[in-house]
């Protein structure tokens, strides 16, 4: 695979950059071939008589050598590993995890990263074992001040989250980065104080948290992508953004005003959401009834119009009658509902007193006749004798 001249390459002795510098060694290191030949000539000179081995002595120490040598090709990858194999260096191919087989040293060997570890970072604070307090926090100021868009201060602590990719980013992660702890530290710093850099202070301290966290998350993979790192960035989590220490007590106070200034408004609103609308049904109310009296007013003088033009019509036809009948129809409303006393002029002249005429009294006997059943007296009873 092509090598990266930032880095020096894998065996280069020039300055070394973010891009590494080689293969970075996880696997055991196979023995020495020489020094084990040695040792097992030692040993079969001490055992066999006269320490000088034969032509069939040398054959089976070779055979032997060879045999333990081309075992040496076997290698056991983990579950959470993935074998990484490299011929004179060079990367070849992946292994999976299970018992495996590569070339016996010098010609191959392994790397086995572990690719499922999920990896965390702190930026801005520090976790501290203390044996009388136990674990605690401590804020590193130089990694979490940063200077934001509107040209205020907030301290920021969060935490990255990050794997090896899972399809050809183990070969990646050994070979084009260097310290990759280092590296992903580095990228979601910048990258942190580039979103804080364009935002205002004050949707960072109360409800943009999520989006802050999406673009460093999108911008950290959009960089170690063009480094050709490997790394999968997984989630960024903001722990802890405030104002800075000295001028907090400041900021919360700038924050309950706003609180009470929200407050006031949602309550103005909701008052005038509640007045508006009756103010409106009101009116409404007193524009339909307006609008109905006079349809009534109306309707009831076209009426009375049309009742005249009736009346003037047959009186035209009929007048004396029509006169007498108006009379009696105006006589009955004026006396229809009152007491009537009726006087005979000419009842003087037949001897009567006073000349007031009697009558019967309907209207006595009409009540007596519907008096309810309950009120009429009760008739005596009693024992005759």
């Amino acid at each position: 695979m092509p090598w990266s001249n930032q880095g020096g390459g894998p065996w280069g002795s020039g300055p070394k950059g973010p891009w590494g510098s080689g293969p970075q060694s996880t696997g055991p290191t196979p023995p020495d071939l020489e020094d084990l030949l040695r040792r097992s000539q030692d040993r079969l000179r001490r055992v066999l008589p006269g320490g000088s081995l034969g032509g069939k002595g040398i054959a089976v120490l070779l055979a032997i050598a060879v045999v333990l040598w081309g075992l040496s090709g076997f290698y056991r990858v983990e579950p959470d590993e993935l074998g990484v194999v490299l011929r004179f260096g060079k990367y070849t191919r992946d292994a999976t995890p299970g018992l495996n087989y590569h070339l016996p040293y010098p010609v191959e060997s392994v790397l086995t990263p572990k690719v499922t570890r999920v990896n965390r970072i702190d930026i801005g604070m520090r976790v501290v074992e203390d044996l009388r307090r136990g674990t605690t926090m401590r804020d590193v100021p130089e990694e979490s001040l940063m200077l934001t868009g509107d040209e205020n201060i907030v301290d920021v602590d969060f935490s990255v989250f990050w794997v090896i990719k899972p399809t050809g980013g183990a070969s990646q992660y050994l070979f084009n980065i260097q310290n990759p702890e280092g590296t992903v530290k580095a990228v979601a710093e910048s990258a942190m104080r580039e979103v804080v850099g364009r935002s205002d202070v004050q949707p960072i301290l109360t409800g943009a948290r999520q989006t802050i966290e999406t673009a460093v998350h999108d911008l950290m993979q959009k960089t170690l992508d063009s480094y050709g790192a490997g790394i999968q960035i997984t989630q960024v989590q903001m722990q802890k953004v405030d104002p800075p220490s000295q001028v907090i007590d400041s900021f919360r106070d700038v924050q309950a005003a706003r609180a009470d200034l929200e407050r006031a408004q949602n309550e103005a609103q909701t008052y005038a959401n509640r007045v508006v609308p009756e103010a409106r049904g009101r009116a409404a109310q007193v524009t339909q009834s307006a609008e109905a009296y006079r349809e009534q007013t109306v309707a009831e003088a076209r009426g009375q119009a049309g009742r005249f033009s009736k009346i003037y019509e047959e009186y035209k036809k009929a007048p004396e009658i029509t006169r007498e009948r108006l009379y009696l129809e105006t006589m009955e409303r004026l006396f229809g509902g009152s007491d009537k006393i009726i006087l005979d002029p000419g009842a003087g002249a037949l001897g009567t007193a006073g000349g007031i005429v009697p009558y019967l009294n309907l209207d006595e006997l009409g009540r007596r006749h519907t008096q309810p059943q309950s009120q009429a007296p009760r008739p005596q009873t009693g024992a005759a004798r």
